[in-house]
């Protein structure tokens, strides 16, 4: 090996924590297992913080977005989804917010979001706003939800789905204002999925006094992307139902 692939290597060494190989540098650096022991320890320590960063995003079963059908919304801005997966606005602390009514494919663009990120690298938190508010709100003390409120802000990506499809009290609407803040102040990246233009704002949070700061923090550095369309769901639905029918009938005759 050169002088400077015995630097490299060593440098290798010394980020994976081998001190002991360190110390016995000139005993060991020509040895022709070192750098695959080094290869092998680096694939493995990947391996393992994948597998602890998917699991601690909690992103779910999904269905792929190369399965999703382009043709279905009436309207959809493709490539600007398309961009929220190189992850641009992640490195720039830019947030995202998907508007749409019920499945229209909200929730299946942040799963993947939320993957892809995971897998290149990045710190991700998969929730519902539900599941959020309702996991901050149950904390008993303000240590208790210093430390749970970590859970939300820390990671570099956080997805959080379905706000609007339930109404809250002004404690939850405190709850995710603090998430948002915090992330704003960052600047660390929030992907969220409505079906309730922010003028309806006030109907999620009734009485809350933040709402409209909320919005404002959360706006600020943000993509809107409109999504119009029926749901994918119900017309699923409406083709099983009918090939049931059809089955039965031709069964009948």
């Amino acid at each position: 090996m050169t002088p400077s692939d015995l630097d490299a290597l060593r440098d290798r060494v010394q980020r994976l924590g081998f001190f002991g190989l360190i110390s016995s540098w000139n005993d060991f650096a020509q040895e022709p297992w070192l750098a695959k022991l080094v290869e092998i320890e680096e694939k493995e320590r990947k391996k393992r913080s994948l597998d602890r960063r998917l699991r601690h995003a909690r992103i779910g079963a999904f269905k792929s977005i190369s399965d999703f059908d382009w043709s279905w919304p009436k309207r959809v801005d493709r490539d600007a989804i398309e961009d929220l997966f190189t992850f641009k606005f992640v490195e720039e602390g830019i947030n995202a917010v998907l508007l749409g009514p019920n499945g229209v494919g909200k929730t299946m663009f942040l799963r993947n979001i939320a993957h892809q990120g995971t897998l290149r690298g990045h710190t991700v938190r998969f929730t519902t706003a539900s599941d959020m508010l309702s996991d901050l709100a149950a904390q008993e003390s303000s240590v208790a939800l210093a430390r749970r409120l970590r859970r939300y802000v820390q990671p570099r990506l956080l997805c959080i789905d379905e706000v609007g499809y339930l109404s809250y009290d002004s404690r939850y609407a405190d709850l995710l204002f603090e998430v948002v803040t915090r992330r704003y102040d960052g600047p660390r990246s929030i992907v969220l999925s409505t079906n309730k233009p922010f003028a309806e704002w006030s109907e999620v949070f009734p009485h809350a006094a933040c709402t409209v700061t909320l919005i404002d923090r959360l706006l600020h550095r943000a993509e809107l992307i409109d999504i119009e369309g029926e749901s994918y769901r119900l017309k699923e639905a409406k083709e099983r139902a009918a090939s049931k029918s059809a089955s039965r009938s031709k069964k009948r005759s």
